[in-house]
């Protein structure tokens, strides 16, 4: 027993995990007896620097505690997700951040998305984007509009937009007339989960707008967001583009009607199967006569 003793004094690890679950017993007696000093900023670095613990669950209990103090702790935190060298403490950092939903956050996880070599960093600091929500949204529109990132940025900002969804209405109505085509193809999405939650008229008319588009992205993700909204209104709409000169866009008509599923479409897709030239597209005409049927 004292030799165990005298190794776990010894052990730098173990004496870490020491003060950190002495410091989480600390902080919890104060927050369940309100006498935490959110003021404390010693206190509170401290907690931040416990986020690089080398055991899970304590980094997620020192998460939780941070989310449960709050705003108070976004300064702290954002601190560390700029400038902390070990990563593990910059991605507990932005995944805390998620949990407070703080909107003064917002520039410094854009930088950290845009800035930071760790891939997981990125991940957590869009899904704070994410979690935050409409405040989020004039930032992630100018990456989607921007021409020099790259495509898992571009990728990680769409799937935000989509997450916040009605939050983000009103920017999408504006963001749809963009001469950016990545913006015009994100918008769509975001506007297809937009309907899913809300169907109202208007923006199931910005989607068959979106059929006409003049990028090939972009009408097929209208089409594709049309046939899995199951919206029988839009059956002329994509009939029509079964008759346009790219392949692409009349694969992805043909599929929309397949799940909007009307027997209407029938006829209509028989009679692109018998002019359709690609055997590729054929084989999706002849799926979606046979899964209407």
């Amino acid at each position: 027993m004292v030799n165990s003793s005298a190794q776990s004094q010894d052990d730098p690890v173990l004496l870490a995990h020491g003060k950190t679950d002495a410091l989480l017993r600390e902080v919890t007696e104060q927050i369940d007896l309100d006498t935490f000093d959110a003021d404390d900023s010693n206190l509170l670095k401290r907690l931040v620097e416990s986020l690089g613990d080398s055991r899970g669950m304590t980094r997620l209990r020192c998460a939780e505690t941070l989310a449960e103090i709050g705003e108070a702790a976004t300064p702290f935190l954002l601190d560390g997700l700029a400038n902390h060298v070990n990563p593990v403490v910059r991605r507990a950092a932005a995944k805390t951040l998620t949990l407070i939903a703080d909107p003064s956050a917002v520039p410094h996880l854009i930088h950290a998305l845009l800035n930071d070599q760790d891939t997981v960093v990125k991940g957590s600091s869009i899904g704070a984007l994410a979690r935050i929500g409409e405040p989020s949204v004039r930032s992630l529109l100018d990456i989607l509009g921007s021409t020099d990132l790259p495509e898992s940025t571009i990728g990680h900002a769409a799937w935000a937009l989509a997450f916040i969804g009605a939050q983000a209405k009103e920017y999408l109505y504006q963001a749809i007339a963009s001469d950016s085509s990545v913006v015009r193809g994100a918008v769509v999405g975001a506007i297809a989960k937009v309907a899913q939650e809300e169907p109202k008229a208007e923006l199931f008319e910005i989607l068959i707008k979106s059929l006409t588009d003049v990028d090939v992205d972009v009408r097929c993700e209208a089409a594709a967001a049309l046939g899995n909204l199951a919206y029988q209104p839009a059956i002329p709409n994509l009939i029509e583009l079964l008759d346009s000169s790219d392949g692409e866009t009349r694969r992805a008509a043909a599929l929309s009607l397949m799940k909007v599923g009307d027997r209407a479409a029938i006829e209509p897709l028989k009679t692109a199967l018998a002019k359709e030239s690609e055997a590729a597209i054929q084989g999706v005409i002849k799926l979606a006569i046979s899964q209407i049927k």
